[in-house]
């Protein structure tokens, strides 16, 4: 059963095939150890190895020579010296070709390591400039990787093809590269065109394709499919491989014509089988005697336990006694011995020049011409070197080179070689072949030659004169008689042969018969020429290998570097050549990536805005043009009975009015190009008017419109017509009105308040007449009430333009404004209040009755937008004059009135115009007015307004405390720990992240850098790939987890738990950015990192590559490694990695703040792209070029989770919920009331995303509930921002109503948690709700009060609201929530502060007056006179610093106050900045949570 298994038995082969069929790859010879002589078997060590460290670090200098010092001391000597056994040429690379039949040890070892050889300074050939710089590369062959280890198991060198003679130079070292030669016809090997010569190689078989060093050229041309990969390393070993490729075809033609009825495999085993027998009679019988000049043992039999493995002492000395014999040339004849001239460099020589054939790319027929003779020129006696030593420069200064260079030295190779292999010393080696060691250098002096004797004494000099540390090779080339290399080939020969199984002359192996057998022994070589060749028989000498005397065609003369051509110098490639540029552009390109799709944003954005703005349009076709930099805006024009024209916006609110009564003439500029759409409407004395129309035929009727109207008023219209750019030029923007404006204010309080003019802001750029221009221009009402941050349609501007429009113009000049802005700057209270009874006694009779004081009253509260009913303003009315003893009056003299604001007189004084252009140097001297909360103060002390429960409001005064007071550094330091205990959640989150992320790089980084697989990738590029995979495992671990962070039912639901103290689910979004932003700083470096590693593999050569890149790449002697572009576009990684930098950048920018509120729809799209950016890493790794892929190991669960957390929300998405309730409030506000889907469980202040059905399905945008939990339906309050919501709103209008017939239904996700839902886990919580953003408090207001009608019991012990808006009018949907907190509230636990900004923060005229009005309308009805609430309203920005700092005072036994603030991110900004100035001090601190729209 074992011989059958150990039998090659073959498919389709008929009963010819007798024997066991020899294995190709040598397995199995030996049946007792299946892997001697088999391809990649050990080599036998005959002797210790000799490595410096014991193990395989070879000796390098001091401890030996120099290897190019000892090659120009031991193998430097004349050319041309003839052979004194007049061996042939043909021996020498006959040998050559043996050696590639048995010895395949020149794949260089993985990882990569050199044993380079140093060029003395100044050497003739590889440095004769003399920089000393120049180094040989030298790569150390392949070795067994379990050897190496120990001293006990040193490293030992593998053979790559089979040790046996057994035609693997003929038939390939494996059955694949066997079948790739093959032509599986008539039993041949596949031949090229015409049949005579092998098919050029076309990658199938793995042939060495070194490059040309005379030529520099390379490729598949001219290297052809033979048995040895080296088979075309010269014109004459591939000529030697020729011809045996001939023979068995011959053979095979032979048998097939006379076994007609044979199969092509039985054929080719046949021929296979004497092919084989006659190479290893040749070998043994008739080469190895003439080369050694001894003869061979006879066999005596197969020796089963003889081990015939290749010695490392045979594979050193056999390639070195056969490079001493190489001649320099070889002659070129016909078989009528007519010596041709052979073409060179610089002419026509009499032979082929060794030097310059080597790895040569001839083309077929050239080959096949020089073929016909090549043989017949080989059998000529050529010259070869009479002792070992010698060599040519074709070997020591011109053999083929390694990597870059095109030159090495072969000679010191093989030195180096030796040492690589560890060989014994010269001693050690003769007396383990029984050979007499040396003891001095003179037992050399009776062998050598007399010109040898000077070699001698620079090679003792080399080795300090110490012969126990002569090495083994050029001890043996030191040798005359070559006695040590003799012995150690004839015995490696000898083994090879007794050890072979298959052996042509073992009887018992059945291969061939005694008769067979004589037939073989008596086949020479001359025989196989005489058989493949044109020549005749005769033509050639009996003994090819010997040339003697008589026989044909003698050479002409002894061959010497003389006759020949030059060799070509070195040559040093530059593997980067022509590369620099393009790589540069790529780097660029990849760099210019996000520059890129900023652009790509920046035109969607664009292109949204102008779909935002035709959306805004629809209704409007007439667009305003305000300046080059600015928006267009879409406006209504109304053309007035009294002469104004009024410019509206598209919600009907004027924006402007042009008064043309002071014109006489209007004039109208049109544009006369890019379709006649802009028109200008010159205004003299304000900013002009441009229009942009979208059809001229709009233009047209509004001019006709225009015209007619003018007609009907008397006045008269002039139109002209210019470029619509110039046109452009010519008008007056509101921009360079308000730089004129800015000018008069300046001027106009350096006169005031007697300021330099520095102060006054006059800038060295003004000239003269610019600010002339500025004096003399003059207000309009408008611009008087901008100027006063009013409206100028109210009574408050009407009476104060009156009462400065002393020549009642209708325009206020430098000089009216200045004596009206002299009282209120440097007025006293009395001139104050005297101006202010002017402006409303209307009558102008000195007495101010009660209807002109009830007018002046309505027109403060004109000022916030409230329309206050007459009998409400009449309440405070009678209440004023009943506190001041008038209630019996009717009519009030100035004096009277300024009675009545006697408890005010304070806030007069401070009262001033708050003008728009006050200098920096006069807000230095204005003071803030502001409130806060504090504590009763002691009887003692009246209080200044109500009491509000235990609370009393008072005017700010400082607290000065001495513990307070601190140095910066302790500031500094108590405000850390408080960011510490704020946010320490946050900070050991981030902490262990980092921790993780950075274990995750240094593992990585420190694996490839130090203790990686044995590739050699961190010796090539050590800082590129310990950045590149270090990033990599960041990358793959931070993009996997990131998901985590967006699974957000799953944090809603773990908020809930324990879990909650520990992780700050809340700020998922914040540390999904800060994971974003890390993520693509290791995605850059990564980038970065394979730049790195790209430009080093495009500079490595092919041998280094194929060791880090082993499934890639294989070392085929080319050298050239793969352009920078292979790397980027022609690889799975590269091209992967390019597209992941694509989508990266898209990704990122459009998730940047700016491009997110201006296209959410992009936004959305582009971070849908999550889901091919981790397809693509799936690719990106799993090519496997450096590593196995690891993105699993990271990616799984969390991919798991955030699928399953995905799948919970898409099947609620597809459930539609019917709207109940549209309602569209003022300033943009939508308020949609829908079902509540059944099991839909919420906390006041969580959110939900919701999609409209009419609207598209894809697009979900978040909202914050503003129903409570307890209520039946869901409600939100959504403001028209962006196209999405405008289109909602839209949408929901009575006149899409009308259309559609029912209320679009819409999609729900969620809801998810967020901060604000914490308010009740304080004991005292402050709730800042800015514009839209008080929404979640809606919903915490609507369940406090629910909770407290249900006496439920809360943490919460006290709750401040602070409302900021604009106007109260702004979010009126919120006051009757607030209404409805204050009238269930019955144990004082919410206290609501609304900051209505559009009035000034500081106390001038307006706001001095409204204040007083608010507190005796608060005295008479307890409730305030703009909301109707009984909340406290306050003017201006809420000062947070102060009002926090009273409630330090006041909670005192506090720990922690709870802030949480929604809105503009100016307003989160001012709180966050508060709570931090206000937890340096030691008291209650601030832990704010904040949530920006």
């Amino acid at each position: 059963l074992g011989l059958c298994l150990l039998t090659w038995t073959l498919r389709g082969s008929e009963k010819s095939i007798s024997w066991e069929v020899q294995r190709y790859d040598g397995w199995y010879n030996n049946l007792l150890h299946h892997s001697r002589g088999s391809v990649g078997a050990r080599l036998l060590r005959l002797l210790p190895a000799n490595y410096a460290d014991g193990v395989y670090q070879a000796l390098q200098e001091p401890h030996v020579p120099n290897a190019r010092q000892l090659s120009n001391a031991v193998a430097r000597g004349p050319s041309g010296l003839p052979s004194r056994r007049n061996t042939t040429a043909l021996a020498v690379f006959f040998g050559f070709h043996v050696l590639s039949d048995i010895l395949g040890t020149e794949k260089p070892g993985c990882p990569a390591e050199f044993l380079n050889i140093h060029i003395p300074s100044g050497d003739l050939v590889f440095d004769p400039a003399g920089t000393g710089d120049v180094v040989l590369p030298f790569q150390r062959i392949h070795w067994a990787m379990e050897t190496g280890q120990s001293p006990n198991s040193p490293r030992e060198q593998t053979n790559e093809v089979t040790s046996w003679l057994d035609g693997s130079s003929i038939y390939g070292p494996l059955h694949s590269w066997s079948d790739a030669l093959r032509s599986f016809s008539g039993g041949q090997l596949a031949s090229g065109p015409g049949g005579r010569i092998p098919r050029e190689t076309d990658g199938r078989v793995h042939m060495w394709k070194a490059l040309d060093p005379s030529t520099g050229q390379g490729g598949p041309q001219g290297i052809y499919d033979l048995g040895s990969a080296w088979g075309n390393e010269n014109r004459f070993v591939q000529a030697v491989s020729i011809a045996w490729f001939r023979y068995h075809n011959h053979l095979a033609a032979v048998l097939a014509q006379g076994h007609p009825t044979w199969s092509d495999e039985d054929l080719f085993q046949h021929t296979r089988k004497w092919v084989i027998a006659t190479f290893q009679s040749i070998v043994l019988y008739e080469w190895l005697p003439t080369l050694l000049g001894t003869q061979v043992p006879e066999y005596k039999g197969y020796q089963q336990h003889l081990d015939p493995s290749l010695s490392p002492e045979f594979v050193a000395a056999a390639g070195q006694f056969l490079a001493t014999m190489v001649p320099p040339g070889i002659y070129k004849r016909d078989p009528k011995c007519q010596f041709q001239k052979v073409p060179g460099p610089g002419g026509s020589f009499p032979a082929m020049r060794l030097c310059n054939s080597y790895w040569s790319r001839e083309v077929h027929r050239r080959v096949l011409r020089m073929w016909r003779a090549a043989p017949v020129a080989i059998g000529v006696a050529s010259p070869a070197l009479p002792c070992p030593h010698y060599a040519f420069e074709s070997t020591t200064d011109y053999w083929y080179g390694p990597l870059k260079y095109s030159r090495t030295d072969y000679v010191a190779s093989c030195l180096q070689r030796g040492r690589d292999l560890g060989l014994p010393t010269y001693n050690q080696a003769r007396e383990r072949f029984g050979l007499k060691p040396v003891q001095n250098w003179s037992d050399f002096a009776p062998y050598l030659d007399w010109d040898a004797l000077g070699v001698l004494e620079k090679v003792a000099a080399l080795y300090a004169n110490n012969t126990a540390g002569l090495e083994l090779l050029p001890g043996g080339m030191l040798e005359a008689d070559g006695s040590l290399f003799s012995a150690i080939i004839l015995d490696q020969f000898v083994r090879l042969r007794d050890g072979d199984r298959f052996w042509f002359e073992n009887t018992k192996n059945g291969l061939f018969t005694v008769e067979e057998t004589r037939k073989i022994r008596n086949t020479t070589f001359h025989d196989v020429l005489a058989a493949v060749t044109y020549a005749d028989p005769t033509d050639l000498q009996p003994h090819v290998f010997v040339w003697s005397k008589g026989d044909p065609c003698p050479q002409p003369q002894q061959l010497t570097a003389q006759h020949l051509a030059n060799c070509t110098p070195m040559m040093v490639l530059d593997y980067f050549k022509g590369s620099g540029a393009g790589f540069g552009i790529i780097i660029c390109v990849l760099c210019c990536l996000p520059l890129v799709t900023l652009f790509v944003a920046w035109i969607v954005a664009i292109l949204r805005k102008r779909d935002f703005q035709k959306l805004q349009q629809k209704q409007s076709p007439t667009m305003e043009w305000h300046g080059p930099k600015t928006d267009s805006s879409p406006v209504y024009i109304q053309l007035q009975a009294d002469e104004v024209l009024k410019v509206l916006d598209r919600t009907g609110s004027v924006l402007r009015s042009i008064s043309l009564k002071a014109y006489h003439r209007v004039e109208v500029i049109l544009s006369s190009n890019k379709g006649n759409k802009a028109l200008l409407l010159k205004s003299p004395k304000e900013y002009d008017l441009v229009l942009l129309f979208s059809e001229e035929a709009e233009r047209s009727n509004f001019i006709g419109k225009l015209q007619s109207y003018l007609e009907e008023n008397g006045l008269e219209l002039h139109m002209s017509e210019m470029k619509e750019q110039s046109l452009m030029k010519r008008a007056v923007t509101q921009e360079q009105r308000k730089q004129i404006l800015e000018t008069f204010f300046r001027h106009l309080f350096a006169q005031v308040l007697e300021i330099n003019r520095s102060d006054a802001g006059e800038l060295n750029f003004e000239s003269s007449q610019k600010a002339k221009e500025s004096l003399t221009c003059e207000l309009s009402r408008v611009e008087f009430a901008e100027a006063l941050g009013l409206k100028a349609h109210s009574m408050f501007v009407d009476s104060m333009f009156s009462l400065a429009d002393k020549d009642g113009n209708g325009y206020i000049s430098f000089r009216e404004f200045l004596d009206i802005l002299v009282v209120f700057m440097k007025g006293s209270p009395q001139e104050k209040s005297k101006v202010m009874f002017r402006m409303y006694d209307i009558d102008e009779n000195g007495f101010l009755s009660k209807e002109e004081f009830l007018r002046m009253l309505r027109s403060f509260i004109e000022i916030s937008n409230n329309c206050l009913s007459r009998d409400q303003a009449e309440q405070v009315t009678e209440s004023m004059f009943r506190a001041s003893g008038f209630q019996d009056r009717d009519e009030l003299t100035w004096e009277d009135f300024h009675y009545m604001l006697r408890d005010h007189d304070n806030e007069l004084r401070l009262t001033q115009l708050c003008i728009k252009g006050v200098p920096e140097v006069l807000k230095q001297n204005l003071h803030n007015h502001a409130s806060f909360i504090r504590k009763k103060e002691p009887k003692s002390r009246p209080p200044v307004f109500a009491r509000v429960n235990q609370y009393q409001l008072h005017l700010y005064t400082e607290a000065k405390r001495k513990k307070y007071e601190r140095n910066k550094v302790q500031q500094k330091i108590q405000e850390f720990k408080r960011f510490v205990e704020n946010y320490r959640r946050h900070i050991v989150c981030v902490v262990l992240f980092s921790a993780i992320t950075t274990g995750v790089f240094v593992e990585r980084a420190y694996y490839y850098a130090f203790a990686s697989p044995s590739t050699g990738i961190a010796q090539t590029t050590f800082v590129g790939i310990i950045i590149s995979r270090g990033s990599a495992a960041c990358i793959s671990f931070m993009y996997s987890y990131i998901l985590l962070t967006m699974c957000r039912n799953l944090i809603t639901v773990l908020r809930e738990t324990f879990l909650n103290h520990y992780i700050p689910f809340d700020a998922a979004v914040d540390f999904h950015r800060w994971v974003a932003m890390v993520a693509l700083i290791f995605s850059v470096l990564h980038t970065a990192g394979h730049i790195v590693n790209v430009y080093i593999f495009s500079v490595t050569p092919l041998s280094v590559l194929s060791c880090l890149f082993s499934n890639v790449f294989m070392d085929d002697g080319s050298q050239l490694p793969q352009k920078y572009y292979w790397w980027f576009f022609q690889t799975i990684p590269g091209m992967t990695g390019v597209l992941l930098l694509v989508i990266l950048a898209v990704m990122y920018v459009f998730a940047s703040r700016h491009f997110r509120r201006v296209s959410f729809q992009s936004f959305w799209v582009t971070h849908h792209l999550y889901m091919l950016l981790y397809i693509l890493v799936i690719i990106h790794g799993s090519y496997a070029l450096i590593q196995q892929p690891r993105f699993h190991i990271y990616f799984i669960i969390p991919a798991l989770i955030y699928s399953a957390d995905k799948l919970l929300s898409l099947s609620r998405k597809k459930v539609e919920i019917s709207v109940v309730k549209a309602e569209l409030l003022p300033s943009g506000v939508t308020h949609l009331q829908f079902q509540r889907p059944q099991d839909f469980d919420y906390k006041s202040g969580q959110w939900v995303r919701i999609a409209c059905v009419a609207l598209g399905t894809s697009e979900y945008h978040p909202f914050t509930l503003t129903s409570a939990p307890h209520e039946d339906t869901l409600s939100l309050h959504i403001r028209a921002v962006g196209p999405w919501t405008t289109r909602l709103r839209e949408l929901y209008s009575p006149e899409s109503l009308a259309l559609i017939g029912k209320l679009p239904k819409l999609y729900l996700d969620g809801p998810f948690g967020e901060g604000h839902q914490e308010w009740n886990k304080f004991k005292v919580s402050v709730l800042v709700g800015g514009g839209i953003g008080v929404t979640p408090f809606a919903s915490i207001l609507k369940d406090l009060v629910f909770k407290s009608s249900i006496n439920s019991k809360l943490q919460c012990k006290k709750i401040y609201f602070i409302w900021v808006t604009r106007t109260q009018r702004q979010f009126e949907w919120l006051a009757d929530i607030i209404r409805e907190v204050e009238e269930a509230d019955r144990n004082s636990l919410v206290s609501v502060h609304i900051y209505i900004t559009q009035l000034a923060e500081k106390f001038d005229l307006r706001t001095t007056m409204l204040y007083i009005c608010e507190r005796h309308f608060q005295k008479v009805l307890n409730k305030s006179l703009f909301t109707g609430l009984h909340a406290i309203t306050h003017f201006g920005r809420p000062p947070f610093v102060p009002f926090f700092s009273s409630l330090q005072e006041v909670h005192r036994e506090v720990q922690k106050i709870g802030v949480f603030s929604c809105g503009p991110p100016g307003m989160t900004k001012s709180v966050e900045k508060a709570c931090q100035q206000l937890n340096k001090k030691d008291q209650t601190y601030f832990a704010h949570h904040y949530e920006n729209f």
